[in-house]
């Protein structure tokens, strides 16, 4: 081979080996993450959870409980001050009666939280399968964290909504994400912090959850007091009441 043609061959290796390597890197990351949450066949075999806790912001409180059923059904409810607000996707329609916006009898729910809710209803979160949802992943680095140094992923879903999300370099788990959601008409970044991973059903479950604005000191928090795992849960939940 000439001295040219070693020069170019060596370009074009260049251009291509670090693809092929962030590749891998970036399957390993996701492969270490599907482990830690327990792996792929627990994960597969999960087809029901119920979660109840508490939530708290700003000095008040009240009781949270969730309900999600395989094929992507959700079911939210907050209990405050003895009056309930669900928040609802079956599938296909979301519905809600939410009273603290006077909401008392069923209706759709708007459009940017039935497609929230549509993504919080996948029980397998959105790394698992992601190339056959039809979403699209990168390595974006790693970052210091206050928990450690933490894997940083950008997903793009396939209804082009884009999260970030850290996954712990150590453990695997996913301890932080960020994304826009568009909250009483007005887009805003939130970002969620999980902790305290324990496991149920075989599966690894966040059982603290904060949420708020980056750069704001007000934060939502959400400490999950018990999870339950393959549980019977009627269809009907999950419809819009008629």
């Amino acid at each position: 081979m000439s001295g040219a043609g070693l020069r170019s061959w060596l370009a074009a290796a260049a251009l291509v080996a670090p693809a092929a390597v962030a590749a891998q890197t970036l399957d390993d990351i996701v492969s270490k993450h599907v482990a830690a949450r327990g792996g792929r066949e627990a994960l597969v075999a999960l087809r029901t959870v119920r979660m109840s806790g508490r939530v708290s912001e700003a000095g008040r409180q009240a009781i949270v409980r969730r309900e999600i059923a395989r094929p992507g059904r959700i079911r939210t409810e907050f209990v405050f001050q003895g009056v309930t607000g669900v928040y609802a996707w079956d599938g296909s329609v979301g519905w809600r009666v939410s009273p603290f916006d006077g909401v008392l009898a069923p209706e759709p729910l708007p459009a940017d939280e039935a497609a929230l809710a549509a993504e919080q209803a996948d029980l397998d979160g959105p790394l698992v399968d992601w190339k056959a949802k039809g979403s699209t992943l990168k390595l974006v680095g790693v970052d210091a964290l206050p928990g450690g140094p933490a894997n940083h992923l950008e997903i793009t879903l396939r209804g082009g909504f884009v999260r970030q999300l850290w996954l712990d370099a150590a453990s695997g788990l996913l301890v932080r994400s960020l994304s826009e959601r568009t909250l009483r008409g007005h887009d805003v970044q939130l970002e969620t912090s999980f902790g305290d991973y324990r496991e149920t059903g075989g599966v690894r479950f966040a059982r603290t959850i904060e949420a708020g604005v980056p750069g704001r000191p007000r934060r939502l928090r959400i400490v999950v007091e018990a999870v339950e795992t393959n549980v019977p849960l009627d269809d009907a939940r999950f419809s819009l009441p008629r």
